[in-house]
């Protein structure tokens, strides 16, 4: 960059060297860009370090408007020293943490305790441990010590090795990154760095990064290769942003180490905190305090760019680093299902309560009738001669409790221990296939899709409502300049281009022609001005590209904002070309003149002022203020006495751009007498050098300084909506999914974007809130609730059926509702009121709305109804929203990876929430909603088959089939099949999906689980059961057949009956699907011929003797076919008298050549 510095460099009044004497207050030439106030450049921003607070000190700061001056000194003493940190440069301290981090969760000692506690924060869980410890108790013994062991066991191992693997990663990634090596000055040396491992860095050392390293912490710059001091970041690793940016080792310290290469000195800082945008703390070197600010500290995992080498010293390190601070996950959440599958576990524990207590009381009834002959029965003797005393009868209200707890033990497993660990598989599993669906892949920015929360997948296919971000999520987030008002002139005719910087931007003839005779006319002067005001009020990053002609010069502009980067593309693009930017001056070719333009203060965007502003030192000696922001913003400091026609011209233009889609901002400037600015410089000293709320001085400096603007002019900003955004709102409409957007554009300008998406649509009647008080905001909601009342009445009057009453009733209403009102709706009684017209109205369109604001918005919906909600955002301002929304997902677009890194689910473009939600939801929600109520229903028959045999033998709880088939029943013979089905199988195709949206209705409705199909998944339970049961009791009656034989045959058959249901409710067969609903049956029967082939086992060869008959066969077959009827018959029932959209569409696919494709088995490729 230095190499592009013009030769011959105007200055400004005041002007010094670096070679000058530091004083109290700086000369203005040596003036570095002063520390940036919270929050910095974008409203956004803002909102990420609001809606993250900072664990390490009270939130005083930016809770309300800027405070009086006096009354933030005031209570900076009152804090104390106790909210601040000392650091001593160049001596590490030992005092504050080291810099190694860890990302792991376990160690070698605690990952056994920790893993355990982990997984018995679940109820179910503890439950099962009490079964197996009640197991071990002799008295109510009912399965070996060790078989009793085995189902928790496995289940807990499993999840210990995944989650051992997934840490051991952990451990791998510290060890990389902890080992790491980093230059770091030596203590009390001179320019002597010495290579360290990052873990062994600590605050205070000194440490030199090279270009293209990575930060190891937290630093603040000394000094860089530029002798300005500029160092050029990339934050990729923190943020996610791609664009440079732009931090300054102040001129004290970079003059101080090119002397002598050390600087000495303590620096004071805030204490650690999350907020990754702002920064407060100052230098005291040589008896002189310099401030530092957000542009004076890289953080660590940046990366150095286009600088060759950056000395810093090390304020935060490790665990106290801002990155590590912010690496904690999105909160939890659970999904739908999972909460309404504690009801039928209620259920469930009613129904094992009820068949254990009869069980153990017809055992105290049995008990009592046979108390006589008690002496000689097999289980009851009353006494053991051999001892002389009782042998294993504790009287009949012992026994009672004792059966009660036996019965506890053999019937446990109508709770289903394998069910969380399938779902978790079954949500793996279905996260794979979203992630490698082709349709969610964006080619523009190479992202695939996330699935970051595994827990909610299902709640994809219940989603009533959308809300959603404008821009970056709808539009492109690209901004393209269009068009200007200068001084009240409109120049939006297009022409020929005079620059082709790297973005090209499409010029205004007639402006060209102005600017090009800047010296002969005043009109002239002032558009020259006012592209000056887009060149120089910014925080953009200049770069100098060589091309293939040695005379000319590519441009590229690094920015924050794609805003700032499109008016400086269309500053350039006019012949005003912002070419260097350095600590101290920013150099301008103004129509091929360079000219140098030194930066005397620069007040950075904040949502509270809505501008931002910079003070310029001009060649001509004259200091200039520039200013840019909202239009409400700027027009309530303009000098409206001298400019109220250019006001007016100019609020009519912004009206026209905005009704045009455009995004729009007013540029102004002022002329500082000498005096103002010292004053306004002195001022601004007190402020910046203050650790401790220092944003609100620095918010009351600027505020002070920002006033009596003129109007320059406005400009109008395309962001073109995203590729098939319309066609996804309209599918999203049709799938009875309301979509809501939350922006904080002006209201025609969201009022245009929501008719280019086909949000809004001609025949709407639209209801507009935009009032400055709470009682006016009253009268609108209920004039609004009376207008929506009036035409639902008005729409029904005529009508000739009930039916063409309820569509007439459904007129389309769209809501138009500003931020200034939400103030004073949101967190009152009128947000009753608003939620009232809010569900009456098919589209909610909020503009000029905070970020809290929005989160507020979906809370209105969600804290009222069990519609489920989905938000979806680009930016950290939309972070709340998306964290406070059921589902949250994140689009990874031009404003960073915030929103990505607190979503559940992050893509590319909006239009993938269309398959998401209506192809990969509606699979989702079908398949574990199934999945849960298979899991109850083959849990239950085999339990139910345990009740009937109980009541043939004195309700002893003896069971005929072995303890080992009974504990591998629900882990091994029946959960895999239904885990493999809830990842592969569809009810419909994607491409019926698609063109039907409507189908989606059926997860909004609760279809696939509900309390009615738990009733009759019960129902069918209780009927198998008797048939598995009481076929072969019947038919082996009489006969001599041993109780492990027929054990055997009851274990066997309620395989294969629940695996045969399983095969009639499975839709679309593939070969995996094959081996393991027909594999089980076959492993089921391999593993009774292994445990009757043990000969130590009870039942030794049982097997190989009930096998052998013709009867078993026969049977088996019976068995089947009976118990398959009732389900069979309600499925042909159901299917043909009173079938469900997706049985007319899978009726559709089968008969018709709508989609001959998926007739076919699907290959493995195909699932997605």
């Amino acid at each position: 960059m230095a190499s592009e510095r013009p030769l011959l460099i105007s200055t400004t009044p005041g002007a010094s060297t670096p070679d000058d004497a530091p004083s109290p207050h700086p000369p203005a030439a040596s003036q570095l860009p002063p520390a940036q106030p919270e929050p910095p450049l974008r409203a956004d921003r803002l909102a990420f370090s609001v809606e993250v607070p900072d664990p390490f000190r009270p939130s005083r700061r930016g809770d309300g408007p800027a405070d009086d001056p006096a009354a933030s000194s005031q209570r900076e003493r009152e804090v104390g020293d106790d909210e601040s940190r000392g650091v001593v440069v160049g001596e590490p301290s030992p005092e504050f943490a080291g810099n190694a981090i860890r990302t792991a969760k376990y160690s070698v000692l605690t990952f056994l305790p920790r893993n355990l506690f982990e997984q018995f924060r679940r109820l179910s869980y503890v439950y099962f441990l009490a079964i197996t410890v009640l197991n071990q108790l002799p008295q109510v013994a009912v399965f070996g010590r060790g078989a009793s062991v085995l189902p928790l066991a496995f289940v807990l191992f499993v999840t210990a090795v995944k989650d051992a693997y997934e840490d051991f990663r952990r451990h791998r990634s510290d060890r990389q990154e902890n080992n790491r090596l980093a230059s770091v000055l030596a203590p009390g040396t001179a320019g002597d760095f010495q290579p360290k491992r990052w873990k062994h860095i600590r605050v205070g050392d000194v440490v030199r990064v090279a270009s293209s390293e990575t930060l190891p912490a937290d630093m603040v710059l000394l000094a860089t290769s530029d002798p300005t001091g500029v160092a050029h970041v990339q934050t990729v690793n923190l943020d996610g942003e791609t664009n440079l940016k732009t931090r300054y080792a102040k001129q004290e310290t970079q003059v101080r180490f090119s002397q002598n290469g050390g600087v000495g000195g303590i620096l004071h800082c805030e204490r650690p905190n999350r907020n990754i945008y702002g920064f407060q703390a100052n230098l005291e070197i040589d008896g002189k305090r310099v401030s530092l600010g957000p542009s004076n500290i890289v953080l660590r995992g940046c990366e150095l760019k286009n600088t060759t080498w950056a000395i810093g010293v090390v304020v935060y390190a490790g665990k106290e680093t801002k990155v590590m601070l912010n690496s904690s996950g999105a909160p939890s959440k659970r999904s739908r299902l999972e909460t309404q599958l504690n009801r039928e576990t209620v259920i469930l524990s009613i129904m094992l309560i009820g068949m254990c207590t009869t069980a153990s009381v017809l055992s105290g009834i049995w008990l009592l009738n046979h108390k006589g002959g008690l002496e000689f029965t097999q289980f009851f003797r009353e006494k053991d001669y051999t001892a002389g005393k009782n042998y294993n009868y504790y009287g009949v209200g012992m026994q009672i409790f004792i059966t009660f707890l036996m019965a506890v033990i053999v019937y446990q497993v109508i709770i289903p221990i394998s069910l969380y660990i399938s779902m978790e598989l079954v949500r793996l599993g279905q996260a794979y296939f979203m992630g490698a669906d082709k349709d969610l892949y964006d080619e523009s920015s190479r992202s695939k899709f996330q699935c970051r929360a595994l827990n909610i997948n299902e709640d994809l296919g219940q989603i009533r409502y959308v809300f959603s971000d404008k821009t970056g999520t709808l539009t492109e987030n690209k901004m393209v300049f269009q068009c200007a008002s200068i001084r009240g002139v409109d120049y939006s005719s297009v022409g020929d281009q005079l620059w082709t910087p790297k973005m090209a931007v499409k010029t205004d003839p007639q402006l060209v022609k102005l600017l090009r005779d800047s010296g002969k006319y005043e009109e002239a002067k002032l558009v020259l001005e006012f592209f000056l005001a887009l060149a120089a009020c910014n925080t953009i990053v200049p770069l100098v590209l060589d091309t293939r002609d040695y005379t000319q010069k590519l441009i590229d502009y690094q920015g924050e904002s794609p805003d700032e980067q499109a008016l400086a593309y269309a500053a350039a693009s006019y012949g005003i070309v912002l070419v260097e930017r350095t600590s101290g001056y920013i150099v301008i070719d103004v129509l091929g003149d360079r000219q140098r333009f030194d930066i005397l203060g620069l007040h950075e965007f904040d949502s509270d002022r809505k501008r931002m502003s910079v003070i310029v030192g001009c060649p001509d000696r004259t200091i200039k203020l520039y200013v840019k922001g909202a239009d409400s913003s700027i027009f309530g400091i303009t000098n409206k006495s001298s400019d109220l026609d250019i006001v007016r011209a100019t609020e009519a233009h912004l009206h026209k751009y905005s009704s045009l889609g455009l995004r729009t901002l007013v540029v102004g400037m002022r002329e500082l007498s000498q005096s103002e600015f010292e004053d306004w410089q002195l001022a601004y000293e007190n402020a910046s050098t203050a650790v401790l709320g220092r944003g609100n001085l620095l918010r009351s400096v600027a505020t002070n300084i920002e006033c009596n603007i003129h109007i320059l002019g406005a400009t109008g900003i395309e962001d073109k909506l995203q590729v098939g955004v319309p066609e996804a709102i309209e599918s999203l409409r049709q799938a009875a999914i309301k979509v809501w957007i939350l922006t904080g554009d002006k209201q025609e300008t969201a009022i245009s974007i929501g008719y280019s998406c086909k949000l809004l649509t001609n025949d709407m009647t639209q209801i507009v809130i935009n009032n400055n008080s709470k009682e006016s905001c009253q009268r609108s909601l209920v004039e609004a609730l009376a207008t929506t009342k009036k035409l639902r009445a008005a729409s029904s009057i005529g009508t000739l059926s009930p039916m063409l009453a309820s569509e007439a009733s459904n007129v389309t209403i769209a809501l138009i509702v500003d931020g200034n009102s939400l103030v004073y709706i949101l967190e009152t009684e009128l947000q009753e009121e608003l939620f009232k017209l809010a569900t009456e109205c098919s589209v909610v369109l909020c503009c000029r709305v905070a970020p809290l604001q929005k989160a507020g918005i979906v809370a209105l919906i969600k804290n009222r109804t069990d519609d489920m909600t989905l938000a979806i955002g680009d930016g950290a301002n939309d972070v709340s929203m998306i964290q406070m929304a059921d589902v949250g997902v994140g689009i990874s677009g031009q404003e960073g990876r915030q929103a990505v890194m607190a979503s559940d689910f992050a893509m590319g473009q909006f239009r993938f929430l269309v398959p998401l939600l209506l192809v990969h939801g509606h699979w989702n929600y079908q398949r574990m909603s199934y999945m849960i109520l298979y899991n109850f229903y083959k849990n239950a028959t085999f339990v139910l088959v345990l009740f009937w045999y109980v009541l043939y033998t004195a309700f002893t709880l003896t069971t005929a089939i072995t303890e080992w088939s009974s504990l591998l029943y629900t882990v091994l013979y029946t959960s895999l099949p239904t885990i493999v089905v809830g990842i592969l199988d569809k009810d419909l195709s994607k491409s019926t999906l698609l063109a039907y949206p409507k189908l989606y209705g059926s997860g909004q409705r609760d279809e696939k689980y509900n309390v009615n199909l738990f009733v009759l998944n019960m129902l069918e339970a209780l009927w198998q059961s008797l048939v598995v049961f009481y076929l072969p009791y019947f038919a082996y009656r009489r006969s001599t057949i041993d109780m492990s034989s027929l054990g055997d045959l009851w274990a066997l058959a309620p395989v294969i009956v629940v695996n045969m249901q399983l095969a009639m409710d499975i839709f679309r067969w593939n070969w995996i699907i094959h081996v393991f609903v027909w594999g089980t049956i076959a492993a089921t029967t391999i593993c009774l011929f292994v445990i009757d082939s043990i000969w130590i086992l009870p039942g030794y060869g049982a097997i190989y003797h009930i096998m052998g008959t013709g009867l078993f066969w026969l049977l088996l077959l019976i068995i089947v076919v009976t118990a398959m009827v009732p389900h069979f018959v309600i499925k042909a029932f159901s299917e043909h008298f009173r079938p469900s959209d997706i049985q007319i569409a899978r009726e559709m696919e089968k008969f018709t050549n709508v989609n001959q494709v998926n007739r076919s088995e699907i290959p493995m490729e195909g699932f997605s």
